[in-house]
């Protein structure tokens, strides 16, 4: 019998996971490779043969996206199934289109295919974008859960970006981890702020081992979700957040409007941040898409380490990076605490950029005064460290939730930026979560 021939287009992340548990033991399909996009460095290596099964004996080639048609052409692809997230309608169309020009089938695989059973509940926090607050959220309701003398597992969207054979199954429980597993930025930015709250983390690729490893150390599995993206395990209990400060956008990208018409619970981020008629108005649109969410509205609250450092003086802005970049935000909570504590001037830093600091600039032309914190490798990294030190500022507000001094020494003076969610009175996420528990049948203090 011909095997039917694919190719799965991913950024390192739910390509993995939608070959691990669609394709991998399927003999009717042959995957001829993975593209990749978005993510820098992530092409041009191999799927291991180690995680690919019996049927791939050589593993399976990671391409970048742009030699996808030349792919299509030369193996005579039949399917491309698209695999990864925070894409708008316009450019997923974009490459449907092309896709179809070069005659092959175009396929999104959605949750009842590619979601993993639990027999632990799952709370799944996801969102409409990158950059609306999911970490925020899991941070909070890992503190919630600790104090109610309920065990959460944290179980993060994939991030497999170095030596894929040593990543199919990650855990975290102390920051010493991080070093062990050789986390790009982003990925501590992530992990970090989780372990600091007690939690277990896991990740990595094949979230079915990762799941039973899950299940055996907590009492409710906390789903992390990556970009706007749906979750890999059956959630009894969806969080999706919405961000008011990119108004439209929850409509507007795939798959973030899957996530909000799927919610239980959508939280409106971010609303200390907007007049009150811009959250109005998002909440009719939340509830003419999902007329049965409950919809709760939280702050995001602004903390540093030393607030008083920043008046009347010249400073460096670094962000959270994905935000920044496919988030589409063109500044974060570093530069909106630069503003609210006085600084003097925000210098530019694009004229600064090193090596890949001004490419990931040319990519992504909305960023503004601010630097993202970019380090996907050791060498972006260094690029990373080149620009701090090039930018003629007297101090630098880091809204990147790890600390830089950990990666490299910073020769200037550090203020860190933390964003926390705040609750109005009653709490009434904190309320609902804790009901839905209950309900499940775990004892709360």
């Amino acid at each position: 019998m011909k095997r039917e021939r694919i190719i799965i287009m991913g950024a390192a992340g739910r390509d993995f996971h939608n070959f691990n548990v669609c394709y991998r033991d399927d003999s009717g399909v042959r995957v001829i490779a993975f593209t990749a996009a978005q993510i820098p460095f992530i092409a041009n290596r191999r799927y291991p043969a180690a995680l690919a099964g019996n049927l791939y004996p050589r593993g399976i080639p990671i391409c970048g996206e742009e030699l996808l048609p030349g792919l299509i052409q030369r193996h005579r692809v039949d399917r491309v199934v698209f695999a990864y997230s925070d894409i708008s309608y316009d450019e997923l169309m974009h490459r449907a289109s092309m896709i179809l020009a070069c005659g092959a089938d175009f396929t999104l695989s959605g949750p009842r295919s590619t979601m993993l059973k639990s027999r632990k509940p799952v709370i799944s926090v996801c969102a409409v974008r990158t950059g609306c607050g999911k970490s925020q959220v899991t941070r909070y309701l890992c503190h919630v859960l600790r104090e109610k003398g309920v065990a959460p597992v944290v179980v993060r969207h994939p991030m497999p970006y170095g030596e894929l054979r040593r990543q199919e199954v990650e855990r975290f429980s102390r920051n010493e981890d991080l070093s062990l597993y050789r986390c790009s930025i982003e990925e501590r930015e992530e992990y970090e702020p989780l372990i600091d709250t007690g939690a277990i983390v896991y990740a990595g690729i094949d979230y079915k081992k990762i799941l039973h490893r899950a299940e055996a150390e907590g009492d409710v599995i906390v789903w992390d979700g990556g970009n706007n993206d749906f979750p890999f395990f059956v959630p009894d209990l969806e969080i999706v957040i919405a961000d008011p400060l990119r108004f439209g956008d929850e409509t507007g990208y795939f798959p973030g409007e899957v996530n909000l018409r799927r919610a239980h619970f959508a939280v409106i981020n971010k609303s200390n941040t907007v007049v009150r008629a811009v959250c109005d108005a998002l909440e009719s649109r939340i509830r003419s898409l999902n007329p049965s969410a409950t919809v709760f509205r939280t702050d995001s609250l602004l903390r540093l380490s030393e607030p008083d450092q920043i008046r009347d003086r010249s400073v460096l802005v670094i962000e959270d990076g994905p935000s920044i970049t496919h988030g589409g935000l063109p500044s974060g909570a570093g530069y909106a605490a630069a503003i609210q504590f006085g600084a003097r001037e925000i210098i530019d830093p694009r004229p600064f950029a090193a090596g890949s600091i001004k490419e990931t600039y040319a990519a992504y032309p909305h960023i503004s005064r601010v630097l993202p914190a970019m380090g996907y490798s050791s060498a972006q990294i260094a690029d990373l460290k080149q620009t701090v030190e090039r930018v003629p500022c007297e101090l630098v507000v880091s809204a990147t939730p790890i600390d830089l001094n950990s990666l490299f020494p910073v020769s200037k003076p550090v203020v860190r930026v933390y964003y926390d969610i705040g609750e109005g009175a009653g709490a009434p996420l904190k309320r609902n979560v804790l009901h839905f528990l209950a309900q499940k049948g775990l004892k709360i203090q």
